[in-house]
């Protein structure tokens, strides 16, 4: 039987190390399920719109539940039952032959991400708070540390399930089931046995976050971002089928992100640090619009030849990518400047779960217009000029609201 090791000893391992085989099983399987369903489906853009923004809903719009139950029942039985839940979606969508079925399957893998991510978070949230406090490692570059493990796991991802697709979709699925499956028997064994609190499972903290005014509009503003990451899913597989690529072609992408993300996570989040959120945040937005409106420049004219067909693609990810690695630890370690420690869950339940509302109703919005990014036309712009305002607005709205964050909060 594999040791088990203090809770204390054991958070840094376990946080790390989850996020790591988390996103290998995740990144194997979600970005080809919008080509599974354009073309082995025949689906139009808007219920692939729908499709996708209901998992990501049922994932964000579940944070808060998530949380509220790690708090009542112990962070460990909600983690495996996250792992479980996730398995059986994945199981669904490789089964599944009719819409039900297949939004039943991606829903179910959004919850149970919805169940262990809150635990995890809030686990690092404190630990890097703990951290700073000791003068040692800050809670904005632990998260950067753990954006950057979630990554390498991100790495794997993509190009195994690229290597899959030429068996079909449910070979994906499958895969990635498998890989829940072994992080349901390790996890087993290392996470620490938490004792259930003996209290009434507590959602009221939920409602709290809304009598900030400036929480609340911090929260509007940020859901921005989730809706533009998102399009990593929704916009990217449009965008490669305009320039004559393939679904084979998802796996290079990503890894450029994931990449990126290796190499630069780290410093940028330590120059992050020094600039201040007052000033990272709008940067980090106005880097995301410019993603959009570098595949806007190409998205009327006709594709280039080779490897220069990915050239806008390449574009969009690299600055998406930038801005997110700017945004998320920034954006993170502003959080608990709102919240104490006792709301912390809550506060970045209401994070995730505004960026979940944001995903669901702009895919709504968005997935018939992207269908006109299809094919090279004077129209094909018009879809990625609308995603661009979203960021922008956001960039506007964080130098408002960030202002008083220029010195930490008493």
């Amino acid at each position: 039987m594999l040791p088990i090791r203090p809770a204390t000893q054991l958070w840094p391992p376990v946080l790390l190390g989850s996020q790591f085989v988390f996103n290998i099983g995740f990144y194997a399987v979600v970005p080809f399920l919008a080509i599974f369903l354009r073309d082995d489906m025949l689906l139009s853009g808007g219920l692939i719109g729908l499709v996708l923004g209901l998992r990501t809903f049922s994932q964000q719009g579940m944070f808060i539940v998530g949380g509220a139950l790690s708090d009542r029942y112990g962070a460990r039985i909600i983690i495996l039952c996250g792992c479980v839940v996730r398995v059986v979606g994945y199981l669904l969508l490789a089964f599944g032959y009719s819409l039900p079925v297949i939004i039943a399957g991606a829903c179910l893998t959004g919850i149970g991400g919805a169940l262990f991510s809150p635990s995890i978070e809030a686990l690092l949230a404190k630990a890097g708070t703990r951290s700073e406090a000791q003068g040692k490692r800050s809670r904005a570059e632990w998260f950067a540390l753990f954006a950057v493990c979630g990554e390498l796991g991100a790495v794997l991802g993509p190009v195994a399930g690229a290597l899959l697709t030429g068996l079909g979709f449910r070979q994906v699925a499958l895969a990635g089931a498998a890989v829940f499956v072994m992080a349901l028997i390790v996890l087993f064994f290392y996470l620490p046995a938490g004792s259930a609190k003996n209290q009434p499972l507590q959602i009221t903290p939920w409602w709290t976050t809304f009598r900030q005014p400036r929480f609340v509009a911090f929260i509007i503003a940020w859901s921005s971002w989730l809706l533009s990451y998102n399009q990593l899913y929704l916009a990217l597989p449009v965008e490669i089928q305009r320039a004559g690529g393939s679904e084979k072609d998802l796996g290079p992408l990503f890894m450029l992100a994931s990449g990126l993300v290796i190499l630069f996570q780290l410093p940028l989040a330590r120059f992050a640090r020094r600039m201040g959120a007052v000033r990272i945040l709008p940067v980090g937005f106005l880097l995301i619009a410019a993603s959009f409106l570098s595949v806007a420049l190409f998205a009327p004219s006709e594709p280039a030849t080779g490897w220069l067909r990915l050239l806008p693609a390449a574009c969009f990810v690299t600055l998406l990518t930038t801005g997110q690695m700017l945004l998320v630890p920034a954006g993170k370690d502003v959080v608990p400047w709102f919240a104490s420690e006792s709301t912390l869950g809550a506060h970045y339940g209401a994070l995730a779960t505004a960026g979940g509302c944001a995903v669901l109703a702009g895919n709504l919005l968005l997935g018939d217009l992207l269908d006109q990014a299809l094919t090279p036309s004077v129209g094909a712009s018009t879809p990625w000029l609308v995603l661009a305002v979203f960021p922008l607005c956001s960039a506007l709205a964080m130098v408002v609201i960030c202002r008083p964050m220029r010195r930490p909060r008493a």
